[in-house]
């Protein structure tokens, strides 16, 4: 089975640099929509049999076309939203920037434990989302699955489950709007995850 998780299209929080991270949050700009429906066009030879969005709008439309691309209605998707920022929640300052650079660093680095003021730690977020992911996985075995999704959340589950993704290269490797991460599971309940592409970048087995 094939899972590709896809970050949703641009929104003005993306382009006035607001922290956005409270659903329902924006909405996308038609730039946004353009790039959803370049996506759908991308993904349209994929065997999709299901595609889920987290609760965000911004995550829900961007997967109405590619739902539509296969005659399927795109399903909301509990514990694949965007870390909640909390106390920083639509702050554009430098400051607030800064800090949560700093947290999701030290998620990275071996600290998942450190909180977000008024917001979540980066194993609250593993939890969620892991337990989101595999429990799509289990028991599936053919076809491919999208789950549109938020960048942080994304890079830092995909450093957590995959066998051959470590947090130096999701740190590195950032995710711009509509991009995605494919992998390859084995249907079982949390192992076997092999990342086959991080946007443009083919990975070794």
């Amino acid at each position: 089975m094939k899972l590709i998780l896809a970050r949703h299209g641009q929104t003005q929080a993306n382009i006035d640099r607001v922290l956005d991270t409270l659903p329902p949050g924006y909405p996308l700009t038609a730039e946004g929509w353009r790039q959803a429906t370049e996506l759908a066009d991308a993904l349209r030879d994929e065997p999709v049999v299901a595609v889920y969005a987290s609760r965000a709008v911004r995550a829900r439309q961007t997967a109405e076309p590619i739902a539509a691309r296969h005659g399927l209605a795109p399903v909301e998707l509990d514990g694949v939203h965007e870390v909640f920022l909390g106390d920083l929640e639509a702050r554009s300052d430098h400051e607030a920037h800064e800090l949560w650079i700093a947290i999701y660093r030290a998620w990275h680095s071996g600290e998942p434990d450190r909180r977000v003021p008024g917001g979540e730690s980066g194993t609250e977020v593993l939890d969620r989302y892991r337990a989101a992911l595999c429990g799509l996985a289990t028991g599936r075995h053919d076809g491919t699955l999208v789950v549109v999704s938020h960048g942080g959340a994304m890079r830092l589950a995909a450093a957590a489950l995959a066998t051959n993704v470590d947090s130096d290269f999701a740190q590195a490797h950032y995710l711009p709007n509509t991009r995605t991460i494919v992998f390859e599971t084995d249907g079982s309940t949390g192992t076997g995850w092999h990342c086959l592409r991080w946007n443009d970048v083919d990975l070794p087995g």
